[in-house]
This record gives C-alpha cells, sequence and structure tokens, in this order.
C-alpha cells in the first residue's frame, strides 16, 4: 500500500471513526456514560503524552534542516503560547462533559443563541480536524511508523472531544441525526488537511521537523491544560490510581506500537 493510501486510511481513523465511536458512546445510559467517560480521557493522556515524548519530539530533533535542540525547543514553547490563545479565541476548546462554559455560556441559552453555538462547535471542530490532518501528514512524511502513532493518539483524544461536541449539538436543539452529520462532515477536514500537507510538505522536507515540534506541543498542551485539570475533580485514592494506571496503559500503548512497527 501507498504512502498516499496509509495517509488517508489513518486521517479517516483519527476522524470519522471517532465521531461514530463518539455518538455510539452517547447511545449509553447517562450513569454508564458519566462513569466511563473519565477513563477514556485518562487513556486519551496517556496516549497523547506517549506521542509527544516518545515519537514525535525524537523525530523532530533528528529531522532534516534542523539548526540545533534548541530551535526545535523554541518551536514547542511557541506552539504552547499559540494554543493557548487559540483557546482564549474559543478556536480550540475541547469539552468532555454535556456542559462546556466555553461553547455553552449561560447567556447564549438565555437568549436563545443556540443555533450560533452549534455553529460555533462545527466550525471550531472543523479547524482542530483539519490541523490534525496536518500534523497526521508531517508524522507519515517522516516516518510510516510515526504515521500511525501519531493517528493512534489522535483518535484517542478525539473520542471523549466528539462525545463532549456531539452532546453540546444535541443540547443546541440538532436532531441526533444531525448532530452526527455535521460531526461527520467537520471530521472529514482531517483527511483535506493531511492531503494539503502531504503535497506541500513533500517539496519543503526541511520544515517537516519544525511542525512536529509544534504537534507534540499541541498534544501536551491539550493534555496538560485541557484534559489532566478535569481529573483533579476526583480527588478520591482508588480514582488516582486508576487515572495512573490508565495513563500508564496510553503510554504503553504508543511506546509498544512504535516498538513493533520500528
Amino acid at each position: 500500500m501507498s504512502l498516499l493510501s496509509w495517509l488517508i486510511l489513518f486521517s479517516l481513523l483519527g476522524g470519522v471513526l471517532s465521531v461514530l465511536a463518539a455518538s455510539a458512546f452517547l447511545l449509553l445510559p447517562d450513569r454508564r456514560r458519566a462513569h466511563l467517560l473519565p477513563h477514556l480521557v485518562s487513556f486519551a493522556i496517556g496516549a497523547l503524552l506517549g506521542a509527544a515524548f516518545l515519537g514525535l519530539l525524537p523525530h523532530a530533533l533528528e529531522g532534516p534542516g534542523v539548526r540545533s535542540v534548541n530551535s526545535i525547543t523554541l518551536t514547542v514553547l511557541i506552539g504552547l503560547l499559540g494554543f493557548f490563545l487559540l483557546e482564549k479565541m474559543v478556536l480550540w476548546r475541547h469539552c468532555h462533559s454535556d456542559h462546556c462554559e466555553a461553547h455553552t455560556p449561560h447567556d447564549a441559552f438565555e437568549h436563545g443563541r443556540k443555533k450560533s453555538t452549534a455553529s460555533l462547535i462545527i466550525l471550531g471542530d472543523g479547524i482542530h480536524n483539519f490541523v490534525d490532518g496536518v500534523v497526521i501528514a508531517a508524522a507519515f512524511l517522516t516516518d510510516i511508523h510515526l504515521g500511525v502513532v501519531t493517528a493512534i493518539a489522535v483518535a484517542t483524544h478525539e473520542i471523549p472531544q466528539e462525545v463532549g461536541d456531539f452532546a453540546i449539538l444535541l443540547h443546541s436543539g440538532l436532531s441526533r441525526g444531525r448532530a452526527l452529520f455535521f460531526n461527520m462532515v467537520s471530521s472529514t477536514t482531517t483527511v483535506f488537511g493531511a492531503l494539503l500537507a502531504y503535497f506541500s510538505l513533500e517539496r519543503v522536507t526541511g520544515v517537516t521537523p519544525y511542525l512536529l515540534a509544534l504537534a507534540a506541543s499541541s498534544f501536551i498542551y491539550i493534555a496538560v491544560a485541557d484534559l489532566i485539570p478535569g481529573l483533579h475533580r476526583r480527588t478520591q485514592f482508588s480514582a488516582t490510581v486508576q487515572q495512573i494506571v490508565l495513563i500508564s496503559l496510553g503510554v504503553a500503548l504508543i511506546y509498544v506500537t512504535h516498538v513493533l512497527l520500528g
């Protein structure tokens, strides 16, 4: 199978399949869903951090055209600050519950602006998925094994995010069918982002290590700024043990995948 075929296949894995998995997850009873969602988030944290530190950053540091280690670490720092600003602009906000401050401000529903809230969800998700596609393409152009690991990490964090987005679209008045349709449409931007990056980056290989560094910074930011704070709400010792175990399993999945494919 050609590199382009692998790229399209795993772009769909990170986008469309995560939407389908999230919509199936929402069919579960509320109590069961509330019980499972924190476990998914914990696992996603491990996968994201594993992909960033075990896959993306090592390849970025060893990539062609890298002037120095400092240039890569500076790119990571700039990326972290950039994603912070994007989140402030409500373009990169991840929600993992039916109600989210960023997507559903109190006055939005009070004044009947549910439709605009749904539009913001779809737009933000489309932009996010497009960038995910660019990240996956940069990884595949570096190494096919790195591409697979990166796509797996993207898929693991997309599922809890899509659960939140899907629930908010339903809460905004959309039917289950329309919410699934719009989520599927926004998820296809992953493939567009991947294809655009594939045909662009193929000719500019010197840029790829810096894109990998930005991808690593996005994974780190999502894990540390968006996902981990939610885990601190559960302070019981048993919950902490579960979180550590699931985070470790997420890291282990990336490590084992990387070793087996390497």
